[in-house]
Formats: C-alpha cells, sequence, structure tokens
C-alpha cells in the first residue's frame, strides 16, 4: 500500500476547520462551533487510535491494548478535563456549590460528573452490547468470548468499581481518591506490558502506517500522537462551551447535553474503531479494547478529575459531588458490576447483551414517563435492579470469580495464553483439566463436556 487510504485523509481533514476556526480566533453561533470542533475531535479521535494500532508492530500485545484503550479515550478526557477546570473556576469564584447566587442552569461542577457518567454507561451499554449484536448479525454467534489474557483487564476493573462503588456515599472526589484510583491503573498498566509480543492484524491507515520500514513508522506513528492531541486539545474547550451555549438558546438541559451528546462524540471512534472489529468477525479484540477503555475511565480519568479541580480552584477541598449527581454514580458503579458478573466466564451472550441494553434504554424511558421530582428515586431504584441482577450472576458463576482474579492478577501471561476457561460447571472440573493439561502436555483439553 503505497498511499495512505482514503479513509486516513478524510480523518485528518475533518480537523481542518477545527484547527483553521481555533488559530484564526473566528466566533462562531453555539450550535455551528459544537459542530465544527465536535468534527474535529472525531477526526483526531481516528487518527489516534489508528497511530496506536500501527505502535502494535513495535510494542507487547497486551500493551498495546492498553495503550489503544488510552488513546481512544484520549478526547473523553480532553472534553471532561474542560468541565472539571469550569468546576474549580466557578468553586473558586462563588464557593463550594459552584455556581453564581441565584444562576440558572446546572452548577459548572456537576456537568464534569455528568460527562464522566454518561461516557462510562455509553462504553458498556452502547459499546460492548453492539459488538455481541454486529457479531450475532455477521455470523449468527449467539455471544462472544474473550481469551484468557483478557482477565487482566477484567480483574482490575472489578477492583475499580468495587472502589468506585463508595463514590456516591461521599460529599467529594478528594486527591485520596486519586491516589487509589491511579494506583490501580498503574498496577494494570504495569501488568498488562508484561504480555508477550504478538503479530498484529492491521488494515486501513494503520496497516499502511504499521507497513513502513522501521524509522518512518516510528516517526510517523509519533508525529500522529503529536498532531492529534495537539488539535484535541485545542478543539476540547470551544466544543464544551459551544454545546453548553447551545443548550441554553435552544432551552435544552445543559446536564443531558454533556451527560450524553458530549460523550457521544468523543467516544465515536473507539465504539466505531470496535464495531468495524467486530464486522471482520475479530471480536476479541473488538469486546478487549472496550474493557480496557473501561478501566481507563474508571481509574486514570475518575482519578485525574480531583487534581484538575484542585489546580483550577486554587485549592485541594476537592471536587463536590453534587446530591443529584449520587444517583448518577451510583447507576454507573452498579452498571459496571453488573457487566463484569456477566463477563465472569470471560463470555458474554446475547441475552446478556440485550439485558445490558435494555436497562441502559430503560433510564431514557422512566426520564421520559416519570415527574422529575421521581429522577433521584429513579436512578437508586434502577441501581437496586443492576446490583440484584450482578448478584445473581456472581451466585451462578461463583466457581469463575476465583479464577478471574487470580488470572488476572498474578497468573504469569504465559500460562495465559493457555485455551483454558473457567465454566459455571464448577471449580472441579477447571482443576481437572489443568491437572490434565500438567499429566499429558496436550495442547489443547476439552471444554466443558468433559467425562
Amino acid at each position: 500500500m503505497r498511499r495512505p487510504p482514503l479513509s486516513g485523509l478524510l480523518a485528518l481533514a475533518a480537523t481542518v476547520p477545527g484547527v483553521v476556526v481555533a488559530l484564526a480566533g473566528v466566533h462562531l453561533p453555539a450550535p455551528a462551533a459544537a459542530l465544527v470542533f465536535g468534527g474535529a475531535i472525531i477526526g483526531a479521535a481516528f487518527v489516534l487510535a489508528w497511530a496506536a494500532e500501527a505502535a502494535q508492530v513495535d510494542v507487547s500485545a497486551g500493551l498495546a491494548v492498553a495503550v489503544l484503550a488510552l488513546i481512544a479515550v484520549l478526547p473523553e478526557y480532553s472534553v471532561d478535563f474542560v468541565f472539571t477546570w469550569r468546576g474549580g473556576e466557578a468553586a473558586a469564584q462563588y464557593g463550594a456549590d459552584c455556581h453564581p447566587p441565584g444562576g440558572d442552569g446546572t452548577p459548572s461542577c456537576s456537568l464534569a460528573l455528568a460527562n464522566m457518567t454518561g461516557a462510562n454507561r455509553i462504553l458498556v451499554g452502547i459499546g460492548w452490547v453492539a459488538v455481541v449484536l454486529i457479531a450475532w448479525r455477521r455470523s449468527k454467534r449467539r455471544g462472544i468470548s474473550l481469551g484468557r489474557a483478557d482477565a487482566v483487564p477484567l480483574a482490575f476493573l472489578t477492583i475499580a468499581s468495587l472502589y468506585c462503588l463508595i463514590l456516591p456515599f461521599k460529599r467529594t472526589l478528594t486527591l485520596w481518591d486519586t491516589a487509589v484510583l491511579v494506583a490501580v491503573f498503574v498496577a494494570y498498566s504495569w501488568r498488562v506490558s508484561r504480555a508477550p509480543a504478538g503479530e498484529p492484524e492491521l488494515v486501513g491507515p494503520s496497516a499502511w502506517v504499521g507497513g513502513l520500514a522501521k524509522v518512518p513508522r516510528r516517526t510517523t506513528v509519533v508525529a500522529l500522537f503529536v498532531v492529534s492531541a495537539a488539535v484535541i486539545l485545542l478543539a476540547a474547550e470551544p466544543f464544551a462551551a459551544g454545546l453548553v451555549d447551545t443548550g441554553q438558546q435552544l432551552g435544552i438541559s445543559q446536564f443531558l447535553l454533556v451527560q450524553w451528546v458530549a460523550p457521544l462524540a468523543s467516544e465515536a471512534p473507539e465504539l466505531l474503531v470496535a464495531g468495524l472489529y467486530a464486522y471482520r468477525l475479530h471480536t476479541t479484540e473488538a469486546l478487549g479494547a472496550l474493557v480496557s477503555s473501561k478501566v481507563n475511565q474508571w481509574t486514570l480519568l475518575v482519578g485525574t478529575l480531583p487534581v484538575v479541580f484542585a489546580v483550577s480552584s486554587g485549592g485541594t477541598s476537592g471536587l463536590p459531588i453534587e446530591p443529584a449527581q449520587r444517583g448518577e454514580l451510583l447507576l454507573t458503579a452498579a452498571q459496571s458490576l453488573l457487566a463484569i458478573a456477566l463477563l465472569l466466564e470471560l463470555t458474554l451472550s446475547l441475552r446478556a447483551a440485550l439485558t445490558l441494553l435494555g436497562l441502559f434504554l430503560v433510564q431514557f424511558v422512566l426520564g421520559a414517563v416519570l415527574p422529575a421530582r421521581w429522577h433521584d428515586d429513579e436512578l437508586v431504584a434502577l441501581s437496586a435492579v443492576y446490583l440484584a441482577l450482578a448478584a445473581v450472576a456472581v451466585v451462578r458463576k461463583r466457581a469463575c470469580l476465583v479464577p478471574m482474579l487470580r488470572d488476572g492478577l498474578r497468573t504469569p501471561y504465559r500460562q495465559l495464553g493457555e485455551n483454558l476457561h473457567c465454566t459455571t460447571t464448577g471449580g472441579g472440573r477447571l482443576r481437572l483439566r489443568t491437572r490434565l493439561r500438567e499429566l499429558v502436555g496436550a495442547e489443547q483439553v476439552a471444554g466443558p463436556h468433559l467425562p
């Protein structure tokens, strides 16, 4: 492939209007600004994802997936940091409620958490489900399986989700939360860096970059990283401002725009890349990358918000958690725990995916039908449903919980390459398959249908 693919050129072209408008200092109407700068973020995010895929040629497979997941959510980081920074400035000016006396609209501090919770729920409720549905449509598979090595991100996601379950009961996100969640992310990054190198399957722009000679390839990857990150940083603030101003002009809730429209724009490249993987029936890579992205968002993203808030507010009191946001945080953590429970066997069935999709859509139906004064009760009730279903799933798959955590946290990667999966038939058969492998040295021992 001698020429860059058309899709790569189109993604770069999508960034040009936003860059030109920003550097020229042109003031656009709010809806147009949101559209232009949102397009720049989407284009830059595609370029980042392709560069991260091409980087798999030079780094280990596990680290490449983690880096790809981190790069893919960079637009989400940039947009959320803008709202958090504005919340810190508002807190410094107006006090802990982040809101001018008698002011209208949603407090700036609430917008930061709204963006984060919306992005997390979209990733699971839309992204994970889409991979399963696309695979079912393409191959009639009634579910998809992960590799045993994918227990690594799932185990760290479990730790992060259990910790985040306490956040709804706090008044602020503090630097202590930063220390815990960033430590989980660092431990996860170190763990996946131990994965052996693999031969990546690259297509499109990433294949063109990956096919270059060593020095040009690495130079191109670094250049694409730098250029795309610069575009995202340049467009993030005007995009966020355009969304908020659009809500004010059109009478649309700022909260809804920030929680759902902004994450859809920033998550779109990640969801589309996963969808393309699933369309090519690389379902393990597709779902594995989305699980890694969820780890990044639940650890590094949430953990760095108090740092951004502390710098912008000039204090260390912590990012306030408004009463309305506690239900949002609880629902996000509950959804995460149900998703983990459904994945304990390292498989996500079509029925489980439809359950996640249905529960994700229920919140919008209830929000449209029930009075606004019941919103908090609605979030708590829906969270209880998620947690109850998660408890049922864990009880049913309890034989897989300890093996998943053991594989994810300490089993050497050379053993994770073995074709061995836990099943709900019980831990005894898992141990039997392991012992048979040790005795006969077989390359593959039969799955759940052992005598």
